[in-house]
């Protein structure tokens, strides 16, 4: 085959809302501290026993339904994580079982943040290259799992959810070539790391960074794929900081597309932000299909990734 596509997508996010007035009284904070710096107004958080797999069956299983398939017919399964709790079996490997996939390769990507572009590009290499016919892309998290909820810089960040793409292969291309790379010498910039293990990040480097650099490299995506900033029906960045989301749109001149802005109601998701985000626009029809969406995602190390998709 040429290429692969999106063929459907869908998302979940536990039930336990967590507002600003409910971390109003954990922490020293305001909503009208946390709207100003960031944007969130709401995040979701999972119950105890509510695992990163659980959460990915369930984004997958919603997939599937919308895609008119069953988890029979794929026949390779990747997930974007970076807080599973268990080393083996992977994440990828229960959501195999439980979706009743046969046979499927089955592993998971740790970039954190840009979890889901480097797993979709993977994907997409993997179908052209004849290795996979039908694949489940999951970007998914439990980053309430490794908060510390004394930092009120990064605790009132964090949210858990999940969502999945279902990737078939396509006569005529519809994921553009993966843009990807890194900055190694800022890795430490975001961080879960031992003996804390909790979030934690340089948030002003990050934000300077982000700001700064990504515009070139977003536009960079949208060469590679061949496609006009203004031609953009959709724009789907990392959904980390309503002041990286909003700029950053602009300065790519994406003046015709819909920028994704569910860091509002979801948080930091991490690598479930952009299929999340995505899920839900398309959900509501709020991207025309077929038309032109940018993907586009940084996180820990610092990495990076991006490609164009039509939309499904």
């Amino acid at each position: 085959m040429a290429g692969s596509r999106v063929l459907a997508l869908g998302h979940y996010q536990p039930s336990k809302v967590l507002t600003n007035a409910d971390l109003e009284q954990m922490v020293e904070t305001s909503d009208e501290w946390i709207v100003s710096r960031v944007g969130i107004r709401t995040r979701h958080r999972a119950a105890e026993d509510e695992s990163v797999a659980d959460m990915a069956a369930k984004a997958a299983e919603r997939a599937l339904a919308n895609a008119g398939l069953t988890g029979a017919d794929i026949d390779f399964v990747i997930v974007a994580t970076c807080t599973a709790q268990d080393r083996s079996p992977n994440t990828a490997a229960r959501v195999a079982a439980a979706v009743g996939a046969a046979a499927p390769a089955a592993i998971d990507v740790n970039t954190a943040c840009s979890g889901f572009p480097h797993a979709l590009a993977l994907a997409d290499q993997s179908i052209r290259a004849g290795s996979a016919t039908k694949a489940l892309v999951i970007g998914v998290e439990k980053l309430t799992d490794f908060a510390d909820w004394s930092d009120r810089t990064t605790c009132v960040l964090v949210g858990d959810g999940a969502g999945a793409a279902v990737v078939v292969a396509s006569e005529h291309p519809e994921i553009s070539p993966v843009v990807w790379g890194s900055v190694p010498d800022m890795g430490h910039a975001v961080r879960i790391e031992a003996p804390s293990h909790t979030f934690a990040q340089e948030g002003q480097s990050v934000y300077r960074w982000a700001t700064t650099a990504l515009p070139q490299v977003a536009l960079s995506v949208c060469e590679r794929a061949g496609v006009k900033p203004e031609d953009l029906g959709g724009v789907v960045l990392h959904q980390a900081n309503l002041r990286i989301i909003e700029p950053l749109a602009r300065k790519i001149g994406a003046v015709n597309a819909v920028v994704a802005k569910d860091v509002v109601d979801s948080g930091n998701t991490s690598a479930a932000s952009i299929p999340l985000a995505l899920s839900k626009l398309v959900e509501r029809r709020g991207i025309r299909p077929g038309s032109p969406v940018l993907l586009f995602a940084f996180g820990g190390g610092l990495s990076y990734a991006g490609q164009i998709i039509h939309c499904p």
